[in-house]
């Protein structure tokens, strides 16, 4: 019993076997349509599957060339259908879990074969995928005093381990914004090691190889930025300034709330792509449709 509970609590120590039973809730999936959502190479697909059968959380059934993944009976008793409903409270509105669930979709709507053609695809027929986590993502504003550094704050606590997220201003303050700390305070984001700096601390020799950088202000967006270390692919996210809001202490920290929910809206579709499969071309096309859509739909509220 006690090396069963072992092996089930090692199956729920991941973000991306979570994923997967919080897929499987919906019904049998083909590992090809996992792998599809996921994003992850299939052989650490097949290393997060084989977990969960260990644990007894899911069955696998085979018909021909296709296996199948389905959970576990509920049944009466016994720890498994805790584990369940313990990866089952997860919730809905989570934004990796909405944005798989949306993914699901259209994979659903595929052949099979087609679904499987785009999850096992070898990398030389795409045009340099990412490789795996951790990657490096660099946010950008002018003066680095409030929307980068919510945004490294955000990814860091929310990335789920596969990202380290850093912030940087052309022309930083020094300080963070008052508002804004205490806004990440409240929400109980890690505010320690944030700082006010400027970008050319990630353009020297030793700097961290970027995978990602993101300009959430227009201005910034418009400036020459730096020779990035790594060559990372660029999308452009704007979003309001809360460093420019005129008001109270109590209007700006709800104005400043509101930035927060647009930057955790992108950054939970950010952190739902299948980095590893995505060539740099599609990947690149998919980080400004984040930007361009959600600035599309705040614009419409």
């Amino acid at each position: 019993m006690i090396d069963a509970l072992a092996t089930a609590a090692k199956a729920l120590a991941d973000r991306n076997r979570l994923r997967i039973l919080k897929m499987l809730e919906g019904g049998e999936l083909c590992v090809c349509q996992i792998v599809a959502v996921l994003g992850l190479a299939p052989a650490t697909v097949s290393k997060h599957l084989s977990l969960l059968r260990a644990a007894g959380l899911l069955l696998q059934r085979r018909d021909g060339r296709w296996a199948y993944y389905r959970l576990a009976p509920r049944g009466e008793g016994g720890f498994v259908p805790g584990l369940l409903a313990l990866a089952a409270a997860l919730p809905a509105d989570d934004p990796v879990v909405a944005a798989d669930r949306k993914r699901l979709a259209q994979v659903g709507g595929m052949d099979l074969a087609e679904a499987c053609v785009q999850a096992f695809s070898s990398p030389r027929d795409k045009d340099t995928p990412m490789r795996e986590a951790p990657y490096s993502v660099l946010f950008l504003c002018t003066g680095n005093s409030a929307r980068s550094i919510m945004a490294e704050a955000i990814l860091n606590a929310e990335g789920g381990g596969r990202f380290r997220a850093f912030s940087a201003g052309s022309h930083p303050k020094g300080a963070l914004d008052p508002a804004v700390l205490k806004l990440l305070q409240a929400a109980g984001l890690p505010t320690a090691g944030l700082r006010s700096k400027s970008w050319d601390e990630f353009a020297v020799p030793g700097a961290p190889a970027l995978d990602f950088v993101f300009t959430v202000c227009d201005d910034a967006a418009g400036e020459v930025c730096p020779i990035w270390p790594g060559q990372p692919v660029t999308a452009h996210w704007g979003l309001p300034d809360p460093a420019a809001f005129q008001g109270g202490e109590t209007e700006k920290i709800a104005f400043c709330a509101e930035v927060m929910r647009m930057l955790r809206a992108r950054i939970g579709l950010f952190c739902a792509l299948p980095l590893a499969s995505l060539d740099r071309l599609s990947l690149q096309r998919r980080l400004q449709d984040i930007g361009r859509e959600r600035a599309a739909a705040e614009a419409a509220r």
